[in-house]
């Protein structure tokens, strides 16, 4: 199979020059690009930009996939909004799942799922729209998503087993439709992600209510409500709204309202992921026997019912298969050994030996039938080791 691959890279903070787009043009003359985005789908031949270079100087989003099975997301953030140091408590500097690299202000995430022959390959468009919420929540404040990142590097051994996880952000057990995505296209696993999760305080209304959110406006000091709003009005790309959302978050952390769990080692959590998954398939395997059972017990009542319908009327039975063997024809052959199942059932439920001497008969009848001969034995209405000879 050829390998298909997919590029795709969003400008958010800022639209691109057009001396921008024709430099990324000189990189692709098939690409679809505008002021704020570059696609690109390779079946043959490969991608002749940089795209580490690229999210450092022209764009704010990058999803990669690979029907091979790589995947590969990175975001970019201004760092007064997310710094490098609050990335690194769940990233790498360099190497493994999940990186991050502050250059020129901004914090770049690096996040990298690769499973080897791939996992039911779907296609790149329209998933990097569905994951861009998780970097507006990331510039809220809502850490989230390098919670996941973390677990994604913790599947991948990219950590140590004595090592203790990252502070668990609130909300973990309830991951809104863009974090949910993430979580999915990173392969995190779902009992690892189930278990950390008992660690992490609920959130109310997703996260924020609009009255808490009034009472701690209402108390800022009038000059930086003054100064919010004057920038709200006067700076097209101000992310003054974000900053201040980042603010309540620390601060309403900072007052109490959230708990303080203890962390837990990798080792930890992979004990308690490890054993919810041999319950999750103890549970799922009792459900498909009692499944598998409660169809047998209908296939059983049903059979009996048939039965019932048939009994006393064995004479006609065998007619009916008398008449489709005498057309000598291999659907007719079938039809027949099929109604021989019929009679066979009604003498063993009545305690019959009837059927094995009228069986025999119709074999040495039809003799120079191998076809009919080998149907009856593949039916299971002739042993294996008899022949038309015996």
């Amino acid at each position: 199979m050829s390998e298909y691959q997919y590029y795709e890279f969003r400008a958010l903070d800022r639209p691109l020059s057009e001396k921008e787009i024709e430099a990324l043009r000189a990189c692709s003359g098939r690409a679809e690009i505008t002021r704020t985005s570059f696609v690109n789908e390779y079946s043959w031949g490969n991608f002749r930009g940089n795209a580490a270079a690229w999210m450092e100087k022209y764009f704010d989003a990058h999803l990669y996939v690979a029907n091979r099975g790589t995947r590969v997301l990175s975001l970019r953030l201004p760092s007064r909004l997310l710094g490098a140091e609050t990335a690194l408590a769940c990233c790498a500097a360099h190497g493994g799942s999940a990186t991050v690299k502050e250059k020129e202000g901004r914090t770049i995430l690096w996040f990298h799922s690769d499973e080897e022959g791939g996992d039911g390959w779907v296609g790149g468009e329209g998933r990097l729209a569905a994951l861009l919420p998780a970097r507006a929540q990331l510039a809220s404040g809502d850490l989230r998503a390098l919670y996941l990142a973390w677990l994604l590097r913790m599947q991948e051994d990219d950590v140590d087993d004595d090592e203790v996880e990252p502070p668990v952000p609130p909300g973990l057990a309830r991951l809104d439709e863009a974090l949910e995505e993430l979580a999915g296209f990173l392969r995190v696993d779902e009992d690892l992600l189930f278990v950390a999760a008992q660690a992490s305080v609920q959130l109310d209304d997703s996260g924020i209510r609009k009255e808490a959110i009034a009472a701690w406006v209402a108390e800022l000091p009038s000059a930086k409500k003054d100064g919010a709003l004057t920038s709200l009005l006067s700076d097209s790309e101000s992310t003054v709204a974000v900053e201040l959302m980042r603010r309540f978050r620390k601060e309403r952390a900072a007052d109490g309202s959230g708990q303080v769990q203890e962390r837990r080692t990798v080792k930890a959590l992979r004990v308690a992921a490890e054993a919810r998954t041999a319950e999750r398939e103890r549970i799922e395997a009792e459900r498909k026997a009692a499944e598998r059972a409660r169809k047998q017990r209908e296939a059983a009542e049903a059979r009996r019912r048939h039965l019932d319908s048939l009994a006393g009327r064995e004479r006609q039975l065998w007619g009916e298969v008398g008449r489709l063997i005498a057309i000598k024809q291999p659907k007719p052959y079938d039809e027949a050994v099929s109604i021989l199942v019929d009679p066979r059932d009604l003498s063993v439920r009545a305690g019959r030996d009837d059927f094995a001497a009228r069986l025999a008969t119709l074999r040495e009848t039809n003799a120079r039938k191998p076809t009919l001969l080998e149907r009856l034995r593949k039916a299971g209405l002739v042993s294996q080791g008899r022949t038309e000879a015996d």
